[in-house]
C-alpha cells in the first residue's frame, strides 16, 4: 500500500516517495487552455498541492507525472514559474510590505537577478519583466487572503493589509504580454482588491461546476484509490456495521460548490484511515478566535446558521467594513452548497456533514454558554442521559446550569433565542430533534423523538409553563403523531431571561 500524504503539498516528494496521490490532472489540463483563474476553497483543501502540482507542469519536469493522465496529453516545456504562498512569508514580524519585498528579492537571488525596486508593486514589475526576458512566466499566488484573514480581529491592520495586496496584484494586468499563466487561490473573495476590479478576465472558478471537484476526493476515487485502507477501517467496526461507506459520507462527505458534486475533506478522510476511528479531526485544526467573537457579538442563533436559502451573489465577495455571517461560514467551510435552484437562483446552504455539524455546534454552545469546551462536553453527557431516561426534572436542572452560564452582555430577550440554544443541545446529544413544524393550526416550536417517546414542546419566555401548554392543546399540536404508537408527552418549557435558567416546566401524558 502506498503511504497516506499526510501534511505533504509539494507534490514532487508525494511522487518521488510513492506517496498516494488521487490523480487530478485530467482536470488540470482542462485549466492549461486559459490564463488567469481564481480559486477560493476553504483550509486544507488541498489548494496547496494544486498549485505545486501546476508549477510542476510548467517545469516541463513530465518524468513526475508518468502514469498520470495528463502524461501524454501536452506538449512539455519549461518556464520560469513565480510562486509566492502567504503562508509562508513572515508578514506578522516583519509587516506584509517588507515580508513581500523580501520575498521578491529571495525569488530575483534564485535566479540570479538584482532587482533595483524595493517597493512592493514597483519591485513585482521588475520582477516579471527581467524573468521574462526570454519566456513568458508563470506566476501562482497561495493564500493570498492570507494577511486579510489573519486580522479580521484587527480591522485597521486588515484594511492596510487589503491596500498593500492592492498596489502588489495592480501590476498583473499590465504584465500581461509577459505572463504565460496566473492562478491564485485563497479562502475568501475580498472586495476592494484590485485583482477582482482590475483582471476583468480573471476567470473564478470557485462556483463553477467543471471545477467542483477539482480539490476534494469524491466516492468514486475513494473507493478506486483508498480500497485497502477502508477495508481496514472496515474489520475495526466489524459487527457493528457491514458496509462502512454510509458512515465515511455521513461524517466526512457533503462538501459541494455546485450543489450537485459533493467531495470528502482530505485532511479528515486522511485521519480517518491512519487511526481507524471515527473523529473530529478536520475543524480540530483550529476556530477562528474572530468568528466565535462575530457570533456571540451579533446574538446569532442556530436557526440563523442552518437550512439558510441565499442568492448566489451572496457568497461572492464580503467586505471588511461589513461582514455578513453566511458568506464568512460559507468560505471558510463551515457552510456548503447542499443545493442550488438554477431557476430561481437560490442556493440552500448547510453543514457539510456530522464531523462539523456537531464540532461547530459545540463550539458555539459553549462560547454562549459555560466557555469550556471540556466542561460542556461533560454537562451534554449528563443532559443525554436524563432526557434519555426519561428524569426530565434531572433533564431540566442540567439545562440550567447551562443557561446560568449565559454572559448577561449576550443575553436576548426573545423566545427564538433560548429555543436555538434547546434544539442545539438536543440536535448535538442525538437526539431526533424537529423545529418550528407546520401543522393545519400553527407551527410546533419542537418536537424530540426517542424510541419510545415523542415529546410535543412548546416554550414561552418570562411567562408560564401553563401558557405553553395551553397553547398546545389550543392548537391540537399533538393530533399529528396520532397515528404513532410511542407515548406522546407534551412539555411545556418558560425560560426567565432575567434568572438566565428554565424557572417552570409542565409535564402531560396524552393518554
Amino acid at each position: 500500500m502506498k503511504h497516506l500524504p499526510f501534511g505533504i503539498q509539494e507534490f514532487s516528494e508525494i511522487i518521488e516517495n510513492n506517496y498516494l496521490y488521487v490523480d487530478k490532472t485530467e482536470k488540470i489540463y482542462e485549466l492549461l487552455s486559459n490564463k488567469y483563474y481564481f480559486l477560493s476553497r476553504p483550509r486544507r483543501f488541498g489548494k496547496s498541492l494544486l498549485l505545486n502540482t501546476l508549477k510542476e507542469i510548467f517545469l516541463g519536469k513530465h518524468e513526475l507525472f508518468e502514469g498520470l493522465w495528463i502524461y501524454d496529453k501536452i506538449i512539455w516545456e519549461s518556464f520560469t514559474v513565480i510562486k509566492i504562498s502567504f503562508s509562508n512569508i513572515n508578514f506578522t514580524e516583519m509587516g506584509l510590505s517588507r515580508a513581500i519585498s523580501s520575498e521578491l528579492q529571495k525569488i530575483a537571488g534564485i535566479h540570479n537577478i538584482k532587482l533595483e525596486h524595493t517597493a512592493v508593486s514597483s519591485g513585482f514589475r521588475e520582477l516579471i519583466e527581467k524573468l521574462a526576458d526570454e519566456k513568458k512566466v508563470v506566476i501562482l499566488i497561495d493564500e493570498y487572503d492570507k494577511p486579510i484573514i489573519d486580522y479580521l480581529d484587527d480591522i485597521p491592520q486588515a484594511k492596510e493589509n487589503r491596500e498593500i495586496l492592492k498596489n502588489f496584484y495592480s501590476v498583473v494586468k499590465d504584465s500581461d504580454k509577459y505572463l504565460r499563466f496566473f492562478f491564485v487561490t485563497g479562502v475568501s473573495k475580498f472586495s476592494k482588491v484590485s485583482m477582482f476590479s482590475d483582471l476583468n478576465n480573471l476567470d473564478d472558478i470557485s462556483l463553477d461546476k467543471n471545477y467542483s471537484t477539482l480539490l476534494g476526493w469524491t466516492l468514486e476515487e475513494i473507493k478506486y484509490y483508498f480500497t485497502d485502507y477502508i477495508a481496514q477501517v472496515q474489520k475495526e467496526y466489524e459487527g457493528l456495521t457491514n458496509d462502512i461507506y454510509p458512515l465515511l459520507k455521513k461524517w466526512y462527505d457533503g462538501y459541494s460548490w455546485d450543489g450537485e458534486n459533493f467531495v470528502f475533506n482530505p485532511v479528515s478522510l486522511m485521519n480517518l484511515l491512519k487511526k481507524k476511528v471515527f473523529n473530529n479531526y478536520w475543524f480540530a485544526t483550529g476556530t477562528p478566535t474572530f468568528l466565535m467573537n462575530h457570533i456571540r457579538e451579533k446574538r446569532y442563533t442556530a436557526f440563523d446558521i442552518e437550512k439558510r436559502e441565499v442568492n448566489p451573489l451572496l457568497l461572492e465577495k464580503y467586505d471588511l467594513n461589513n461582514i455578513s455571517l453566511l458568506p464568512l461560514l460559507f468560505q471558510t467551510g463551515y457552510l456548503t452548497i447542499k443545493k442550488w435552484d438554477i431557476y430561481k437562483n437560490i442556493i440552500l446552504l448547510d453543514y457539510p456533514n456530522k464531523e462539523v455539524a456537531d464540532s461547530f455546534t459545540t463550539y458555539v454552545l459553549s462560547e454562549l454558554t459555560i466557555g469550556e469546551l471540556d466542561k460542556t462536553g461533560m454537562l451534554l453527557l449528563d443532559i443525554v442521559n436524563s432526557f434519555s431516561n426519561n428524569d426530565i426534572q434531572k433533564f431540566i436542572a442540567y439545562l440550567n446550569v447551562l443557561f446560568f452560564n449565559i454572559p448577561y452582555t449576550i443575553i436576548d430577550e426573545k423566545e427564538k433565542y433560548f429555543h436555538s440554544l434547546f434544539y442545539m443541545v438536543m440536535k448535538l446529544v442525538g437526539f431526533n430533534i424537529e423545529s418550528e413544524i407546520l401543522t393545519i393550526d400553527g407551527r410546533i416550536d419542537a418536537v424530540v423523538k426517542t424510541d419510545n417517546h415523542i415529546y410535543i414542546i412548546e416554550f414561552k419566555i418570562n411567562q408560564s409553563a401553563s401558557k405553553a401548554i395551553e397553547q398546545i392543546n389550543q392548537k391540537r399540536y399533538a393530533e399529528k403523531y396520532f397515528t404513532d404508537k410511542r407515548t406522546k408527552i407534551k412539555l411545556g418549557i418558560n425560560f426567565n431571561s432575567e434568572t438566565r435558567e428554565v424557572d417552570d416546566y409542565k409535564l402531560l401524558v396524552i393518554e
